[in-house]
């Protein structure tokens, strides 16, 4: 079993997640590249080689929790613990208002942005609770925030998903539930807000880059054992539940 610092990022074939695991690489962390798909985190991780970061494909689908132990199994063998998890996977249904979005489409969303988060944190914690001070980071959304959906002045007031938003503001709620469980450890649990990001989750639409974003992302995987715990941060610091 190796020693050095060790991340497993979900969704990380591309955008967010794939530049996280490419400046956490650069900063000598050993990838566990999380996808889906063989042939896609297989591609991204020869990427990172190629930079000479060192990095392995990790077959995970946060939906299908038999892929799940399965890629908790393969970072034991390896490393033996988790220093840092990062649930990056993430999906977005239609733009239909909420009167209209089918339920299919919302339970979908739910499946993957806070079931799928829940399972990979709970099967992941007995490989974090190895390292000497493991880290949390779930990537939320500024549209999570109840204090911005309510609030007729804030850029995000218009941006009304059922599925999304309130799929996020869930995600939140996990982030606090799990780090008041684990608040007298060195375990920190935090949401993140990475900002409005040109990625395919929204057609490349965003005005931030996935480098800038990612910056915001790992912030919060890199915090000392005074940093924050059960929190909610974008590029500014804490914003409003």
């Amino acid at each position: 079993m190796t020693q050095e610092q060790t991340v497993l990022i979900t969704g990380a074939n591309k955008g967010i997640g794939y530049e996280a695991a490419r400046q956490l690489g650069q900063k000598g962390y050993y990838i566990y590249l999380g996808a889906r798909q063989p042939a896609y985190g297989q591609q991204a991780v020869e990427k990172l080689q190629s930079e000479g970061i060192q990095a392995e494909y990790v077959q995970i689908d946060v939906t299908d929790v038999a892929t799940i132990h399965s890629a908790a199994e393969q970072i034991r063998q390896r490393s033996g613990s988790l220093d840092v998890l990062i649930n990056n996977a993430g999906i977005a249904a239609g733009s239909n208002a909420p009167s209209e979005e089918a339920i299919e489409d919302i339970r979908k969303v739910y499946e993957v942005n806070v079931f799928g988060a829940i399972q990979v944190l709970q099967i992941m914690l007995p490989l974090i609770k190895e390292a000497p001070q493991g880290r949390i980071v779930n990537v939320s959304s500024g549209l999570g925030s109840l204090a911005f959906n309510s609030d007729p002045s804030h850029e995000h007031y218009e941006a009304n998903s059922l599925s999304y938003n309130s799929s996020k503001t869930a995600l939140n709620a996990v982030t606090v539930i799990f780090s008041k469980e684990y608040k007298e450890t060195p375990i920190k649990i935090n949401s993140v807000d990475p900002g409005y990001t040109a990625t395919d989750l929204n057609g490349n639409s965003g005005p931030r880059t996935v480098e800038h974003a990612a910056q915001t992302v790992i912030g919060l995987a890199l915090i000392d054992e005074n940093g924050p715990t059960g929190q909610f941060y974008d590029e500014n610091g804490p914003i409003p539940w």
